[in-house]
């Protein structure tokens, strides 16, 4: 139905025939081939997780003002014990802290079912983590999978952050300080999957996280399906619920969800620092696919950075925006070495203050004593067949620190309040077709 209504939106707003062609290329960017793998979307039945625990089936009640980690934790341990299976979480509201899933586990949440994170910090143990770039202790997820390969999140029910009390915590501590980090704060992502291969999201709702939303570290085979990810902007912004952040990761299929949250929707990250490029912790992301999703208020569709070494192979195709502050973000971080190479972003309609977007990105600079600043890269970036109202069509500004090349605009019709365009800017930059106010660009 989804896939419909963007088709059809395609149409509506005077897209020419050709730009509504939905023949996938079969080649990433660079050229290298889409293996079938990221073109099979079948769902995981319930199934094939193996053997069912239901937690109320094992002590855990059906009420929503009780924390009940431990006892659901007990569920999760005693399915691992015995070779593996499903954790239920039937009709009904369950409240708890950190959980953790063991190799060989899933979590279904079934329709009408709605696991709720705990707004006290205190459910949530300091364990080493990954935040913002970082290796670093800090505060564990609602759900946390550390080593599962193989690991599903299923069902038509909700993960709920239960994030009013961190986002009014952290509203007030900006107020003190304005420039606060944003780890001053004691705050829960929702999901955290750290080292974990051939993993799979579907159909679930995740609202209301306290941080960010959904966090993959390390991860290689990550697909998220049909997943309805949301946190509000108003009346209480929800700070820093990124919807998806792909840290160090290789593999990556996002397909047919919805992304609306108080922050980036995609953000592609890996690292930060002067000499990030030589840690052992931070990696290159490759290889991501984001296709027939709808977007709402966020600060970006898609963001390379603010903590990101390296970027490869990214399409964004076939996807609708709508109160997006921008469509591509490339951030330029002058302390940290970045390359962002082989993007492509095609067929997308919709809104958007801006369609690309490449400025610095001076949030907590710091060259930590380096005395020269690392240059960073954007190679290889196409923008084709986009079809968008926006203020700024072209929001590019950098230092002699950035380094942009090889861009390509092709098949636009855009309206633009500001029809601006520095193609001084970028080496090597193509224009085909490109409509701007009903004026051809070139």
């Amino acid at each position: 139905m989804k896939k419909n209504l963007i088709i059809l939106a395609f149409f509506l707003m005077g897209f020419s025939p050709i730009f509504a062609q939905k023949n996938p290329k079969s080649t990433f960017p660079d050229g290298s081939p889409i293996g079938t793998w990221f073109t099979t979307y079948q769902k995981i039945s319930l199934s094939q997780l193996g053997k069912a625990y239901p937690i109320t089936n094992f002590g855990v009640k059906q009420d929503s003002t009780l924390v009940q980690t431990e006892a659901i934790q007990k569920v999760i341990d005693l399915a691992a014990a015995k070779g593996g299976g499903v954790i239920i979480i039937p009709k009904g509201t369950f409240l708890s802290g950190a959980l953790f899933f063991k190799p060989k586990t899933h979590l279904h949440i079934a329709e009408g079912a709605k696991l709720k994170g705990s707004d006290n910090i205190a459910d949530y143990p300091k364990l080493p983590s990954r935040m913002e770039g970082q290796s670093l202790d800090y505060f564990t997820a609602l759900v946390n999978a550390y080593g599962v390969n193989g690991f599903t999140i299923s069902g038509k029910g909700t993960i709920d952050g239960n994030g009013l009390h961190y986002w009014e915590a952290f509203w007030q501590r900006r107020k003190e300080n304005p420039n606060c980090t944003n780890l001053e704060v004691s705050r829960p992502r929702l999901v955290f999957i750290w080292q974990s291969n051939n993993v799979q999201v579907q159909d679930v709702k995740l609202h209301n996280a306290g941080f960010w939303t959904s966090h993959y570290y390390q991860c290689n085979n990550i697909k998220i399906l049909d997943a309805h990810i949301y946190s509000p902007y108003q009346p209480v912004k929800a700070p820093s619920t990124d919807a998806i952040d792909i840290d160090a990761c290789n593999n990556v299929l996002i397909k047919g969800c919805y992304l609306s949250v108080n922050d980036d929707a995609i953000a592609l990250k890996g690292g930060k620092g002067p000499w990030a490029d030589r840690v052992p912790n931070n990696g290159a992301n490759t290889n991501i696919i984001i296709e027939d999703c709808e977007f709402g208020f966020c600060h970006s569709a898609l963001t390379c950075g603010s903590e990101a070494i390296h970027n490869r192979n990214v399409i964004m195709r076939n996807c609708h925006v709508s109160e997006a502050d921008r469509v591509l973000w490339l951030k330029m971080r002058p302390d940290t070495p970045q390359l962002y190479e082989y993007i492509r972003v095609e067929n997308i309609t919709g809104q958007a203050h801006s369609l690309l977007y490449v400025k610095q990105w001076k949030q907590f600079f710091d060259l930590q004593g380096r005395k020269d600043v690392p240059l960073s890269y954007c190679d290889h970036v196409s923008l084709k067949n986009i079809t968008l109202t926006c203020d700024t069509f072209y929001d590019v500004v950098i230092s002699e620190y950035d380094k942009l090349s090889n861009f390509t605009f092709e098949n636009f019709k855009v309206n633009s309040k500001n029809t601006a365009i520095d193609k001084s800017i970028i080496n090597g930059f193509i224009l085909k077709n490109v409509q701007i106010n009903n004026k051809m660009v070139d």
